[in-house]
């Protein structure tokens, strides 16, 4: 019967699995095959393919294996014909000693679907061996007054050939007083009788040799012989008698070598040595003899050996008592061997998958057959493994057990278990067998690369070399093999404007980041895009994180002066009152610097002056001053060279210079020129200078005062215009301007203005007068800065 032959689809194979081994049982019944011992290694026992009901390619396919009861690898099966062969040549002898038939057990095992189909294999006898006696030698003592028909019993022969090839027939050599009659004990073995033809006269004959021939049945028979001495004696009327003709004992399977296993017991009412009684095995086979000692004094039967149930459960021994006068009885013992639990279980694994894929469902991962040798509760077994681990075991067959994964299995988890399978049995006490066995988890692209942040900000100074390395990003994947492989790539920016392709590349190997040129930070001072991890698996799996770069700030960019413009046409000329106090505020230099941070801090410092400590300046605002009163004798012109300065490292500087007029009062129509000032180069006396200062000071001190006065009302009515124009900073002019603070930004509430009007060779001072401008908002998105508006107060 095809048993397991249908291809079923994958997804039914598991449900389905026992009713199949169910099915393929219930269906084939087991299937018996002949072979004569002795056969030639390699010779043809059966067409198992024909047999089963499957093709060879089908045999071969479902990795079919033949499996005998004891492992012993006496069959094996041919895949490319389908035949049964023997795999070495049988002994029946050595397999099965005495027992007929010679059957040996064996399965053949199917996988794919697993299928488990029983067979036996009878090793037939052939005459191989002769018939031997215990003894060379018998001697037998018969009274010279036996009766003819008289039966003495002979020892026994044995031949290891079982049926018609064992001993079939007895003989003696011609003689005129007996011959020999073949008898059958209750198991069809036979045994001789001598019987007495006629009386014997010690007198005429007092001993006899006579010649034994055991005969087997094969073809050609085999024959052994043995010398029986017969010893004629005087009359000896009673025979010995034993208490019991039939004893009965059991003996554990445990017991030690020496143990007493029965005491027989016979008397003979004889005297003298008619009554003394001596104790012999009257049948002895080779297990026999090898295993009980029987004393011929006291009657004891000991154990020389240890007993084994599962080898023999059973013994029959024949005991004969002979006394003095040659008269002897017999008795028979029946020895059970008792059953203990001295076997442990036995596993043998028959088929083994490992690795198996981590997202497979109930999956076979191991066959195995379980036996114990014992037998009753001795050899009942149950069979576990460990409660924590996600497999289950599985009745399959007889004996057979299957272990299965309970569910897809985890290899990010555990990616390998350790089985520990326990078969014990139910005797006493109980005996296990543990058998380990190793289930690696191979991989499955189930785990995208994960980073190790979810976002990365990395600094880079600007103008940095290109090709600079600026960071890495680093990715991890729980898979194994090209599962874990991880590959980096730069995603499309999340602002379209950002050329990202021509800022940074990555290294797809190992997620190093570098800068592809140099980065300017007053253009570009932090940019960010997204970074892509992708594994090798298939399908491939991949994440994404996000990495802001930040451009660090160098100082490269020197400080700009705002206020004076050092390249206007008419630059300003700042006025200052004779009358001024000292830390009067002359002006306010205003730079600002492209940098940022303390490569934007400014500082101020005053290099060179016409007239050393006349004029100072403030280190932290550009804030001119005086340092001290004016007085008569101070020149009137100053020319001051003033430094700004940054806080970077190396720090970076500019300088402006400042022109500064010290005059008596408002009212002069003209002021020389610099240019003018600049080529005078023989001033007048001081003296004659002093004179004439005073003297026009005192004079128009209140006509300048009315002027002024006027003037200053004029200016706000009219604005600029109806006075002059002022020269003011062209270009654009940022709204935060030095701060006071120290960072070099100017405040508003700090800024002065010097109107001169332009002539044709002199300028005409107008007014001096602090001013608050009105500064535009500036566009920073555009990174450009709107002029400021400077009013008259």
């Amino acid at each position: 019967m095809e048993a397991g032959g249908e291809r079923f689809p994958k997804q039914r194979q598991v449900l389905i699995l026992f009713l199949l081994l169910g099915v393929a049982l219930a269906g084939w019944e087991s299937r018996r095959y002949f072979v004569m011992e002795e056969t030639e290694s390699g010779s043809f026992v059966a067409n198992l393919a024909k047999d089963l009901g499957l093709g060879v390619e089908e045999l071969a396919a479902r990795e079919a294996r033949v499996v005998s009861e004891d492992n012993e690898p006496w069959l094996q099966l041919d895949l490319q014909t389908g035949e049964l062969i023997l795999s070495e040549k049988l002994d029946r002898e050595e397999m099965c000693g005495p027992t007929d038939p010679c059957v040996m057990h064996f399965q053949v095992l199917l996988k794919k679907p697993l299928g488990v189909f029983r067979g036996e294999l009878l090793v037939r006898d052939i005459n191989d061996h002769s018939p031997e006696f215990p003894e060379r030698e018998m001697t037998l003592k018969i009274l010279e007054t036996s009766p003819p028909g008289t039966v003495f019993p002979l020892k026994t022969a044995q031949d290891w050939d079982v049926g018609k090839n064992n001993i079939q027939n007895y003989n003696i050599s011609h003689n005129s007083y007996f011959h020999v009659s073949t008898r059958n004990w209750g198991d069809g073995r036979k045994y001789p009788e001598l019987v007495l033809d006629k009386e014997l006269d010690r007198e005429e004959q007092a001993e006899l040799r006579l010649t034994l021939t055991a005969l087997d049945g094969g073809s050609p028979p085999r024959s052994g012989t043995a010398q029986v001495r017969i010893l004629v004696l005087d009359v000896n009327d009673n025979a010995p008698e034993f208490a019991q003709t039939h004893y009965q004992v059991q003996v554990p399977e445990n017991s030690p070598v020496g143990t007493l296993v029965v005491k027989v017991s016979a008397r003979d009412l004889d005297t003298g040595t008619n009554g003394e009684i001596s104790y012999s095995l009257f049948y002895s086979s080779q297990e026999i003899s090898t295993t009980f000692e029987l004393s011929s004094i006291s009657g004891e039967v000991r154990l020389i050996k240890k007993l084994d149930f599962e080898t023999i459960s059973s013994y029959e021994l024949y005991i004969d008592a002979s006394d003095g006068g040659g008269l002897s009885g017999k008795c028979s013992v029946s020895i059970e061997v008792m059953d203990v639990n001295d076997n442990s279980p036995e596993l043998t694994i028959s088929s083994l998958t490992s690795p198996i894929p981590e997202n497979s469902p109930e999956t076979e991962v191991a066959l195995f057959r379980i036996r114990d040798r014992d037998s009753g509760d001795n050899g009942r077994m149950t069979c576990s493994i460990q409660n924590d681990l996600p497999f289950l075991l599985k009745p399959s067959a007889e004996n057979f057990y299957t272990l299965v994964t309970n569910g897809a299995l985890d290899r990010e988890s555990k990616a390998q278990y350790n089985i520990t399978i326990t078969v014990t049995d139910m005797g006493t006490p109980r005996l296990k067998t543990e058998h380990n066995i190793t289930v690696l988890v191979s991989d499955v692209n189930d785990n995208a690369p994960a980073f190790t942040q979810t976002s990365y900000t990395l600094s880079v100074r600007e103008n940095n070399s290109p090709a600079l390395h600026i960071g890495s990003v680093r990715a991890t994947d729980r898979d194994a093999g090209t599962n874990a492989q991880v590959t980096y790539s730069l995603l499309p920016p999340l602002d379209a404007h950002v050329p990202l392709a021509s800022l940074v590349s990555i290294n797809p190997d190992n997620g190093h980041l570098f800068a592809l040129r140099s980065l300017d930070y007053e253009a570009l001072r932090a940019f960010e895009f997204r970074v892509g991890a992708a594994d090798r698996g298939s399908p491939a799996l991949s994440s994404q994180a996000l990495v802001r770069v930040l451009v660090v700030d160098d100082n490269d960019n020197a400080p700009f002066v705002l206020y004076p413009l050092q390249n206007a046409s008419a630059p300003c000329t700042e006025l200052v009152p004779r009358a001024a106090e000292a830390g009067y505020l002359v002006t306010k230099v205003v730079a600002v610097d492209g940098d940022s941070g303390q490569n934007a801090w400014l500082s101020y410092q005053l290099l060179k002056a016409t007239e050393p400590g006349l004029f100072g300046v403030w280190a932290h605002n550009g804030e001119v001053r005086t340092a001290r009163l004016l007085s008569e004798r101070d020149a009137a012109k100053h020319r001051l060279l003033v430094l700004v300065k940054d806080n970077g490292e190396p720090p970076l500087s500019a300088s402006v210079t400042l022109h500064v007029l010290l005059v008596d009062g408002f009212s002069q129509p003209y002021l020389p020129a610099p240019e003018a000032e600049a080529a005078d180069a023989a001033p007048a006396a001081p003296l004659t200078v002093y004179l004439v200062v005073a003297l026009a000071s005192v004079s128009s001190l209140f006509v300048f005062s009315v002027l002024v006065f006027v003037a200053v009302r004029l200016c706000r009515r009219g604005g600029a215009a109806s006075v002059g124009r002022c020269s003011v900073p062209e270009g654009p002019f940022p709204g935060h301007l030095v701060d006071v603070s120290g960072t070099g930004t100017l405040s508003q509430s700090y800024q002065y203005e010097v109107c001169l009007t332009g002539g044709s060779g002199s300028n005409e001072f107008k007014f001096l007068k602090p001013v608050f401008p009105n500064i535009l908002e500036s566009d920073l998105g555009r990174k450009s800065e709107r002029s400021s508006t400077f009013q008259n107060s």
